[in-house]
């Protein structure tokens, strides 16, 4: 079959588009026809291995375990193992896997759920670690509720847009900052008030806010607390930028060992998709509560104009690699 892949960590215009062995589904696995597959920053750190820190989480130290690049897909059951009961050939399905960017993948059923009916196999391929991020990011920060005041800083990437979403479906009165050629598209999905950040700077300390997600930023420790309110949360999701050891994630531990010592709840996050998430967000899709946003399709064989794309903040939403 058809994959991209690589042997050793590396920038991604080198992958490359090869013949592999088809995989071969255990007794517990699902083999899927991959249908789409899911581009974000999270893949494009695993493709590099950079930062360092990376390859500490069981990805390979000197080079990759999985040759076969991708993590969340959608697409078509094609066979299933024989311990397997939730699922059966024919069945559409999204989720998370090792090795997403091929023709086939197969992984555990229960990193699989039920596609919604009511989306396209590219946007359910947007869902799995975007989404669940989000879910995770709103918990980490106390689930905003009827009232509270909720900042999303890069609420027009993968991760903000179910944020702004998510958080607006709870009652939370949602203020997003992104781009001027964004701030249509983060209005029409939920957000009372939009900040355009090229105009101006929403950590200035005029306006308080009970929760602040900072998604792939870089904005100082020192900033973002002008943001919140004296018992505020702060969530960084990701960061970009910095050295190849730790690069944006220096400010998430900073954060973590700053906390115990002021009022405010400072958090990094790290996520992957934890049981129920997917269903759960998978039953707000088909409610029409969180609609996915895919800024961005490439072939299989462009994966890697589907990276440049993704790097130079050209995409609102999710990128996706069709098969």
């Amino acid at each position: 079959m058809k994959a991209m892949v690589r042997d050793t960590y590396c920038s991604p215009d080198e992958l490359k588009l090869a013949d592999v062995d088809e995989p071969v589904a255990g007794a517990d696995d699902v083999l899927v026809r991959v249908r789409a597959a899911g581009v974000d920053h999270g893949v494009w750190h695993l493709v590099t291995g950079l930062p360092y820190a990376v390859r500490l989480g069981g990805f390979g130290l000197r080079r990759p375990k999985v040759r076969v690049v991708g993590l969340d897909l959608a697409g078509t059951v094609e066979a299933v193992g024989a311990n397997v009961t939730r699922f059966r050939p024919g069945d559409e399905v999204f989720g998370s896997c090792d090795g997403s960017f091929a023709a086939y993948a197969s992984t555990r059923q229960d990193r699989l759920e039920p596609k919604p009916a009511n989306v396209t196999f590219e946007q359910a391929a947007a869902v799995p670690g975007s989404a669940c991020a989000a879910l995770h990011a709103l918990r980490a920060g106390g689930q905003p509720g009827e009232g509270r005041k909720v900042l999303v800083i890069g609420a027009s990437g993968s991760v903000g847009t179910f944020a702004v979403q998510l958080a607006k479906a709870s009652g939370a009165h949602v203020t997003g900052v992104c781009g001027t050629r964004n701030a249509d598209l983060v209005r029409s999905i939920g957000a009372d008030d939009v900040v355009d950040y090229t105009r101006e700077d929403v950590t200035d300390g005029t306006r308080r806010y009970d929760l602040v997600l900072d998604i792939a930023g870089n904005r100082s420790l020192s900033r973002l607390r002008r943001a919140l309110t004296p018992r505020g949360a702060l969530v960084i999701v990701g960061g970009e930028g910095g050295g190849k050891w730790l690069q944006g994630a220096d400010r998430q531990l900073r954060a973590q060992l700053m906390s115990p010592f002021v009022r405010q709840n400072l958090r990094g996050l790290l996520s992957k998709p934890g049981e129920g998430d997917l269903r759960h967000l998978g039953e707000l899709i088909e409610a029409g509560v969180v609609t996915p946003i895919v800024g961005g399709t490439f072939p299989l064989d462009d994966a890697p104009e589907a990276f440049r794309h993704l790097r130079e903040r050209r995409a609102a939403g999710r990128v996706v690699v069709t098969v």
